[in-house]
C-alpha cells in the first residue's frame, strides 16, 4: 500500500469545491483502469493525497504520471477552471503496512480540518517542495533523497 500526495503547480489553490468532486471521481476511475486500487482520496485546495494498492507490474512512477497527465488533462477540457489547471512536477510517496493503512486513510479523510486546525502530519504532507519548469530531456530528473534515515521529523512518528 501506498500514501501519495502532489500539489498544484506553483501551489496555486485550484482545487475549488467543484473541481474536487470531478477530480476525484475522474482519479479513481482512471486509477480502475490502471488496475490501482484507491482506498482513500481527499486533499486541500492546493494538493491532493490518496491511499492506493499499486500491482507489483506497475512502478509507482508510471502510476502517478499516468494519474497527473489525465487528470490535469480531464479538467483542462472539462473547463472547469477560468484558467489552465496543472499539477506541480514530483510527488511525495510512502509506503505502508497493511498496519498503517487505516490510519492513513483516516488521515486522508480527514484533510480538511488537519489543514484548517493546524495538525497536519509532516511525514504524510511531504512531497518535493520545488517545481523546477519543464523537463529538459537531455537532463535527469533530480531525486529527492534524504542523506541518512530519518525516523522522527520535529518530533512526530510516521504513525
Amino acid at each position: 500500500y501506498y500514501h501519495l500526495v502532489w500539489g498544484t503547480k506553483n501551489r496555486q489553490p485550484l482545487i475549488t469545491p467543484v473541481v474536487e468532486n470531478h477530480l476525484y471521481s475522474y482519479l479513481v476511475h482512471k486509477a480502475s483502469e490502471l488496475g490501482v486500487f484507491v482506498y482513500q482520496i481527499n486533499g486541500w485546495l492546493d494538493h491532493i493525497h490518496l491511499v492506493v494498492a499499486i500491482p507489483p507490474k506497475l512502478s509507482i512512477a508510471d502510476v502517478v504520471k499516468n494519474l497527473k497527465g489525465a487528470s490535469s488533462h480531464f479538467i483542462n477540457d472539462r473547463q472547469f477552471l477560468e484558467g489552465h489547471f496543472q499539477w506541480q512536477r514530483g510527488y511525495g510517496v510512502l509506503s505502508l503496512g497493511e498496519k498503517q493503512r487505516p490510519f492513513a486513510e483516516a488521515y486522508v479523510i480527514n484533510q480538511k480540518q488537519h489543514h484548517q486546525q493546524q495538525t497536519t502530519n509532516t511525514w504524510l504532507e511531504r512531497m518535493t517542495d520545488y517545481d523546477e519548469g519543464a523537463a529538459k530531456p537531455e537532463s535527469s530528473v533530480p531525486i529527492l533523497q534524504e542523506p541518512a534515515p530519518i525516523y522522527v521529523i520535529d518530533d512526530e512518528r510516521p504513525f
